[in-house]
This record gives structure tokens, C-alpha cells and sequence, in this order.
């Protein structure tokens, strides 16, 4: 009978029992390759579904709405309310299109260059929401009116008159949330569980 191996001293903890938050990608192991293409696989078809929506929705929210128009959906807590938005959220910074042109591809690479590390699938689920949401404003950035690069955003779901988003929006602030969840809980995009407070502790 073969006794347990205890880790050593300093050594960062691993997620042994392999939970759904955060699989390991052990170095060496002959099927880590594989496992690494099949996230990223996940993540790319993640991102594609996420622009597909995103494309498809903005056009029926052009050839539908009439800018300005609101229609109600859940009285005053959701409604369609199209409108071209050339900032941020909010229309922050509606003078520096050009800026979030700049931000959203620097995601975009950054995204990319940690997927080759990969090895959680939470992970791969988020980075693909945040992917697909980025391209999706991106493409607008970058290809409607008024040029290139200074494209004006289609925002047609209205939260109680609060803000105007679309469906990139949404994947975005879900990507951040299980980005945030994966944080606390010490999960690397790696798959490696890291110590947290919490854990130290307990």
C-alpha cells in the first residue's frame, strides 16, 4: 500500500478533486496538448456565437426601431430604444471614439496571447464571452459610419432608462463577473488553484 505524497512546503495548491471552476493542465501530461486545443476550441466557438448574436440583433434593432423611439418590453424596466452611441458606456467620452478602438483591440490581442496557456474551462467560458463581446463593438468601431475607426455603436436594450447596451454589452459584464468569481476563489486561467485568504485562514 502506497502512502499519500504530501506537497512540498511552498508549493502552490492544487485543485485535486478537479472541480468544475478550474481543471489542471499538469505539465508533462501527454493529454495536456489535447485538452488545451479542446478549450480553445471552446473558446473561439464561444466568441463566434457571441458575434453572430451580437451581429444579427443590431440589425434587426436598425431595420425594426426608429432612432429615439422607445418600446416598451417589461414597462419601464426594460424597453428597445435604438440609438448610435460613438463613447463608451453612458456615451462617456463620446469625443474619443478612436480611444476604445485602440482599447478593444489591445483585449482582443491579450485575450488571444493568455489562451495559449489555457486550462480551465470556466476560464475559457469567460474569455470567450469577453472575445466575442469585444469584436462585436469592435466591428462596429471599426466598420460603420461615420470612418473607419471612429464607428458609432448600435445600443438598443434600454435598462429603465438607466443606460442603452446590446448583446456584446451583456457577454462583456458576464465575462467580468465570472472573471471576478474565478479571482476569488484562486483559480489561474491555467487551471492551477492558487492559496487564497480564505484558505490560508481556514
Amino acid at each position: 500500500m502506497t502512502d499519500p505524497v504530501t506537497p512540498p512546503a511552498g508549493e502552490p495548491e492544487r485543485d485535486l478533486a478537479r472541480d468544475a471552476l478550474g481543471q489542471s493542465v499538469a505539465e508533462g501530461n501527454p493529454g495536456g496538448g489535447a485538452r488545451r486545443r479542446g478549450l480553445v476550441a471552446t473558446l473561439v466557438a464561444i466568441a463566434v456565437a457571441v458575434v453572430g448574436v451580437d451581429i444579427v440583433s443590431k440589425q434587426f434593432a436598425i431595420n425594426a426601431l426608429v432612432e429615439g423611439e422607445r418600446v416598451p418590453l417589461l414597462g419601464d424596466l426594460l424597453a428597445l430604444s435604438l440609438i448610435f452611441n460613438p463613447g463608451a458606456a453612458f456615451s462617456f467620452a463620446s469625443g474619443t471614439t478612436w480611444i476604445f478602438t485602440v482599447i478593444a483591440l489591445g483585449v482582443v490581442a491579450a485575450i488571444l496571447r493568455l489562451s495559449r496557456r489555457l486550462g480551465s474551462t470556466a476560464w475559457a467560458v469567460a474569455l470567450g464571452l469577453l472575445l466575442g463581446g469585444a469584436i462585436g463593438n469592435l466591428l462596429d468601431r471599426l466598420f460603420r459610419p461615420p470612418s473607419f475607426g471612429q464607428g458609432h455603436v448600435v445600443d438598443f436594450i434600454d435598462y429603465a432608462g438607466l443606460f442603452i447596451g446590446n448583446v456584446a454589452d451583456i457577454a462583456i459584464v458576464t465575462a467580468a463577473g465570472l472573471i471576478v468569481i474565478l479571482t476569488l476563489f484562486g483559480i489561474g486561467a491555467d487551471g492551477t488553484r492558487h492559496r487564497t485568504g480564505k484558505d490560508e485562514r481556514a
